[in-house]
């Protein structure tokens, strides 16, 4: 997942390839509060783990819920049967919509019957969402409910200590034209206290039905069956009680796969793949978002599927603007704004006044992104209205605000299909991990650009200048992969002593010897992992670090053999959404067309003396004396050698790094860097 500040997406040209969904958020924790409040243990599959869900598990560990992890993946919850083992607490939910309101009705319900004191806080935007509706209706049913700060919007306290008598007579009144999560907390909580038939009236029209379908459709699977009357009355029967099933598996989030669906329907697919399939989630869908398939027809998507797969192709081009009552996929249709950026005309997207309580104000944010990018917006109390740019060259390279909504970041990753191929930079991409925390990786491993167009930033420098370490933190911070090329030489140095294949100098000079080892650096199994490099399926982290493999690799790498079948390797590491590579010939040999090389160094006894105390601080014996003279035997060999010599690139921009720290240089790159995109002047 990307814990970076923004993520600069390169222009895309084609995508192809197959997508496995996370699990549904909505139900995901509908699951785990059902299965908590059940009598019995219920597996959960294909839980879906991310911020919302993490929320949801804490809330219920921390009230008395026993919750284990089992060797299949399931995650086993132990039902409490509608006890209440702990009677005060204090939940913060951060800005989990789907865990504040049914938690509320639950713990109003639970704290009224057996004596409980709760209190339910978030983030500052969790405080700005409205709770109001859900509140008077619990109220109606006699639960203390106090909200302590603003009336109508959480923090808010639940019960008082005291049981107290519920008002079960009268229909509860509940209003549904804010939103459908209100309607949905009742339902999963007032089978708690069906000592009788509950009824409950929704006064207005009942926005975003297809999760209330949802809601009714896990009921049922949890033992209780509500009675519906249309859309307006809901009785709970008397006598409900939830009994687990045993085992419950979450669909994949349809919403979720609303990205995939357009991005298959906006992109060209890419040669040798036949457009995109996403894994998880198909025709048979028990999320109404799945009806955004249907949207994405009507815009000219070529959309085939089964009971849990779907295939995308891409049909007609460009896509046809549509005029849609949007009620139905309320989540998903955001998903359509962007496509309308494609569109042959003016979309109109209707009845989305939902859009204006969720992670943010979603109208005045699509609105207001949709025009960075040089589209025209109208937008309205319940609708907005895009006409894509007119020409490629109305099309502007944008730096998106995300406003820590996950759609939003999600959405505006497929302006990166532009026709006026501009990068798109999406501000705080961590904010996908509410429902989908790997879904740039995702995005990234079906998406194709040109390699020229996917940026990488050289660093090359003299053994022990600390590249290494800098080129890690800049590819961290920019969300970039990372090459580093001193440790696939380390690689062949160590395969070859496993190999029995002598590195000596003599040795190498030898032309069957130096063969052998391009043949064997052509065969490289090589995986990394973060930090961690494993050769073979071993991790060799650790024996590549030693003074021995550094002086192996350094001897190795001038075998122009070796050289040569490291090349296509490196080159292999230029993938979305760019590279940062780490060595000694990056910028003039590798990477010659880097847009930034820089070139790092230090002096001999500075870098000597960094290399004792790394040395030391891991409790190897060195000498200083030693490492400066096998540093400058080192820069010797390496800067003479007769195939790429160590040297700065012409373009190179000089970092003499002797008198500064890590954080000092690494901000130094990242200025140099961002000087060199299109959002400078952001």
């Amino acid at each position: 997942m990307y814990s970076i500040d923004h993520l600069d997406i390169p222009p895309l040209k084609s995508a192809g390839g197959a997508v496995r969904l996370p699990g549904s958020k909505s139900i995901s924790n509908r699951v785990l509060l059902l299965a908590a409040l059940s009598v019995g243990h219920t597996d959960i599959t294909d839980l879906l783990d991310s911020d919302d869900t993490r929320v949801m598990l804490a809330a219920l560990a921390q009230l008395g819920c026993r919750i284990e992890p089992q060797d299949d993946g399931a995650l086993r919850v132990h039902g409490l049967g509608g006890a209440l083992p702990v009677k005060t607490a204090q939940l913060f939910l951060g800005n989990a919509g789907t865990a504040m309101r049914p938690l509320t009705a639950a713990l109003a319900l639970l704290a009224s019957q057996h004596g409980g004191a709760f209190e339910l806080s978030g983030i500052a935007r969790m405080h700005e969402r409205p709770i109001g509706d859900l509140v008077d209706a619990l109220r109606q049913l006699g639960c203390p409910v106090d909200c302590l700060g603003q009336e109508g919007y959480p923090p808010l306290r639940l019960g008082n200590g005291q049981p107290q008598a519920l008002n079960l007579d009268a229909p509860i009144r509940v209003r549904g034209d804010v939103s459908s999560q209100f309607l949905t907390a009742l339902l999963l909580a007032l089978p708690l206290v069906a000592r009788k038939d509950i009824h409950i009236d929704v006064v207005g029209e009942l926005i975003s039905r297809p999760y209330i379908e949802i809601t009714l459709n896990l009921l049922e699977r949890f033992g209780v069956q509500v009675q519906r009357d249309g859309w307006s009355r809901f009785t709970i029967p008397a006598g409900s009680r939830y009994t687990s099933p045993g085992r419950i598996p979450v669909e994949g989030d349809a919403s979720s796969a609303s990205y995939f669906i357009a991005l298959g329907a906006l992109a060209p697919a890419t040669p040798g793949r036949d457009g995109i399939t996403i894994e998880g989630v198909g025709l048979a869908s028990i999320q109404g978002d799945i009806r955004f398939v249907e949207a994405a027809r009507l815009m000219g998507a070529q959309i085939t599927g089964e009971a849990n797969r779907l295939h995308i192709r891409r049909g007609l081009w460009p896509l046809k603007a549509i005029e849609l009552d949007c009620n139905h996929i309320p989540d998903a249709a955001m998903t359509l704004a962007v496509m309308a950026l494609y569109a042959d005309g003016t979309t109109t997207l209707r009845n989305i006044a939902s859009w204006r309580v969720k992670e943010t104000d979603r109208i005045v944010a699509m609105a207001t992104e949709c025009r960075k990018l040089g589209a025209t917006v109208e937008e309205g109390a319940d609708f907005i209205r895009i006409t894509p740019p007119a020409t490629p060259a109305h099309w502007r390279a944008a730096s998106i605000h995300t406003y820590d909504d996950h759609r939003v970041a999600m959405c505006f990753s497929l302006a990166a299909f532009n026709p006026a191929s501009l990068p798109v930079r999406i501000e705080d991409p961590k904010c996908v991990a509410k429902t989908f925390p790997d879904y740039f990786e995702a995005l990234f491993d079906v998406c194709q650009a040109d390699a020229a167009r996917i940026p990488v930033i050289c660093i090359d420098g003299p053994t022990a200048s600390g590249k290494g370490t800098l080129a890690a933190e800049v590819a961290q911070r920019l969300g970039y992969h990372l090459l580093d090329s001193g440790a696939l030489y380390r690689l062949v140095g160590l395969a070859a002593g496993k190999a029995g294949l002598s590195t000596a100098e003599d040795d190498l000079r030898q032309p069957e010897q130096a063969q052998r080892l391009g043949t064997l650096a052509s065969g490289l199994q090589v995986r990394f992992d973060g930090p961690r490099i494993w050769l073979d399926g071993v991790d060799v982290s650790d024996a590549l670090r030693s003074e021995v493999a550094g002086m192996a690799a350094s001897r190795v790498s001038a075998v122009p053999e070796v050289r040569a079948a490291l090349l296509t390797l490196q080159h292999g590491f230029r993938r979305l959404p760019g590279l940062v590579a780490d060595g000694r010939d990056m910028g003039t040999v590798i990477f010659p067309d880097a847009p930034l090389k820089v070139y790092l160094t230090a002096s001999a006894e500075q870098r000597a003396q960094r290399r004792y105390k790394q040395l030391i601080s891991k409790g190897i014996a060195a000498n200083i004396t030693s490492l400066l003279a096998d540093l400058e035997k080192r820069d010797h060999r390496d800067s003479s050698r007769a195939h790429a010599p160590l040297k700065p690139a012409e373009d190179a921009l000089q970092l003499d790094n002797s008198g500064l720290d890590v954080e000092q240089s690494v901000q130094q790159v990242l200025n140099w860097w961002q000087g060199k995109t299109v959002f400078s002047g952001n």
